[in-house]
């Protein structure tokens, strides 16, 4: 008889670990089904990789997150009084502007970039 609880202990383990593994079925990733929806779902906000998400740029050339390529901008007379940030990447001014650094990341990633959140 013990033979037997091992047996379905077993086959309770088996199941209940391939439930888990399954999941629901459902996609972390929200779809409209168009083809325009950014497929950039794993957003690193560490600024410890290429892009910053916050402000739309890559991250080495971010100067509202590297405070001292501040100077750089504005010596070079790329800098947005108004906004206080690089002309250059003042999509508040010019929504247009954002265009040039998604085309960037869609050449390295080839997904759209996710929208900067300032």
């Amino acid at each position: 008889m013990s033979w037997i609880f091992v047996t379905r202990a077993t086959a309770l383990s088996m199941l209940v670990g391939a439930l888990v593994l399954a999941g629901c079925g459902n996609s972390e990733t929200a779809s409209d089904g168009t083809a325009d929806s950014v497929a950039a779902t794993n957003v690193d906000h560490s600024h410890g990789g290429w892009w910053c998400v916050e402000h739309g740029v890559p991250e080495e050339e971010c100067a509202l997150c590297d405070k001292s390529l501040v100077s750089k901008f504005k010596d070079d007379g790329d800098w947005c009084d108004e906004h206080d940030r690089p002309e250059s990447h003042c999509f508040i001014c010019s929504p247009k502007r954002f265009d040039k650094f998604a085309s960037r990341y869609e050449a390295k990633t080839g997904h759209k970039p996710p929208q900067p959140e300032e």
